[in-house]
């Protein structure tokens, strides 16, 4: 029997074989229930997991196996890594099963045939927030200020499933459960290395100042992204997110407090420079704001000014040229009228050719006056002459002011009679002296003529405002003094 029943072993088929290594793992595990339906169990299946593995190992052909959303079913059997499933509801039949029914079955196909596997459950979702940390500080000297310092850093990354396979191949093997703390665990080393020498390194290539170093924590994180991006690859994970949130100061250290008290104080006295700075082109331009628009209000005054002017102008008659020649009137009757003749001839011409209507008339009147006072002075001057022939008589044009005697020596004004000059000549009984009596008389006449032409062309003046009433009376008390 012995020798038959080990020849009939060694004759045995291969599906024969199989039949009985099935028979034995049955035999084997004879107490553990075959599994009917095949799932993962809400509170075995969270954020912070990676991989479960199912707690059941017998199956057959008739199971049901039900995959979650975001979620993967992988068969192993014997530690490798056969057929998958996605989301939904599966039997397990042998064309669902194709990797595991040859290796167990072979060619038996139909009924409910058992059979021996692991089940792991993956979760594909995006797990965020995972924390990580430099176990230790390195040190380096700080490029700015060449002191030595500690540094360490510490941050978040997300990682996701991209290969469920070879996750649970190169990583998980055996394990029930990976969490995401086992997970951090297992890439502890590799991020110490990677974190830490380019830290050091970037800081000492770049001349950064250790107290301008959060200003490059985002340079950091898109470089350390990179490096580690093909170490989670290699291990089915998709390295998502990885950021440096702090980097850790040797804050308490007296070389680093020293030095951090001379750059804040730079800092800030930089910042108040600039404040200043500021503050000061602000003002001046304020100021310059300012003066443009005073001198645009003042233009506007100007212009509002002129225009009421205008009206003013235009309602009341006259024109700007006219206004001007009311003034050089009131100027020329300002002046000494009879004292300056040929300063009034001149403001006269002014005014005649600022203001035609006006400075015609004007200048009309004081020609007419200044050749009626010629007159009168040559009348009164003939009369002396008449009267006195010793006197000498003034030219034409000079005023009766301005007469003088024409010789100084005192015999020369005398008449050969003894009269004083001036003294009016006492006609004689003889009847040759009649003559000279009667050309004083007429000479008299004259005077007063003359005198009377004065008062009128006074007066038209007077009437025309080429004088005021004051200059008026003051040439009437000097004519009357004058008589």
């Amino acid at each position: 029997m012995a020798l038959f029943g080990r020849k009939k072993d060694e004759n045995m088929s291969e599906a024969g074989q199989q039949r009985a290594q099935l028979r034995q793992e049955i035999k084997y595990d004879k107490g553990e229930p075959i599994t009917e339906v095949i799932y993962c169990y809400e509170n075995q299946m969270d954020n912070h997991t990676f991989v479960w593995k199912y707690p059941g190992h017998h199956f057959n052909t008739k199971s049901k196996l039900i995959v979650r959303e975001s979620q993967e079913a992988v068969f192993f059997l014997n530690g490798e890594a056969l057929d998958s499933f996605g989301p939904g509801e599966h039997t397990l039949e042998t064309q669902n099963i194709p990797l595991i029914s040859s290796k167990i079955f072979g060619a038996l196909t139909g009924g409910a045939a058992p059979f021996h596997a692991d089940v792991y459950f993956i979760n594909l979702t995006e797990q965020m927030a995972i924390k990580w940390g430099t176990d230790s500080k390195v040190e380096y000297m700080e490029p700015t200020y060449h002191f030595p310092v500690k540094i360490g850093a510490c941050g978040e990354m997300s990682l996701k499933v991209s290969d469920a396979r070879k996750l649970l191949i190169n990583l998980v093997g055996t394990e029930v459960l990976l969490s995401r703390d086992k997970l951090v665990g297992y890439f502890k080393a590799i991020l110490m290395t990677q974190v830490k020498s380019h830290i050091a390194s970037v800081m000492v290539n770049d001349k950064i100042n250790i107290f301008e170093i959060d200003s490059h924590l985002h340079q950091f994180s898109e470089a350390l992204k990179a490096l580690l991006k093909d170490d989670f690859d290699h291990y089915g994970l998709s390295l998502e997110q990885f950021l440096v949130t702090t980097v850790l100061k040797p804050d308490g250290d007296p070389n680093y407090d020293r030095f951090k008290n001379i750059f804040y104080r730079n800092y800030t006295d930089v910042a108040e420079a600039q404040l200043d700075q500021q503050v000061s082109m602000i003002k001046a331009q304020t100021e310059a704001q300012k003066k443009v628009l005073d001198a645009q209000t003042e233009a506007q005054r100007i212009i509002l000014q002129s225009q009421a002017m205008a009206t003013k102008r235009a309602q009341e008659g006259y024109t700007y040229h006219d206004e001007r020649s009311f003034d050089v009137a009131d100027k020329l009757a300002a002046n000494d009228m009879f004292g300056n003749l040929g300063g009034m001839t001149m403001e006269l011409g002014a005014m005649s050719g600022m203001g035609a209507v006006m400075g015609a008339t004007v200048a009309g009147v004081a020609s007419n006056v200044i050749q009626n006072v010629n007159a009168a002075q040559n009348i009164v001057g003939n009369a002396a002459a008449a009267a006195n022939p010793g006197v000498q008589v003034p030219s034409e044009g000079v005023t009766a002011k301005d007469a003088a005697p024409a010789a100084e020596d005192e015999n020369d004004t005398q008449p050969e009679s003894g009269v004083k000059a001036g003294t009016p000549v006492q006609p004689e009984a003889h009847k040759e002296d009649s003559q000279p009596a009667k050309a004083a008389e007429a000479g008299e006449e004259d005077e007063f003529a003359a005198f009377e032409k004065k008062i009128k062309k006074l007066k038209i003046m007077h009437d025309h405002g080429a004088i005021s009433d004051e200059q008026f009376e003051a040439k009437m008390q000097e004519l009357m003094e004058n008589l």
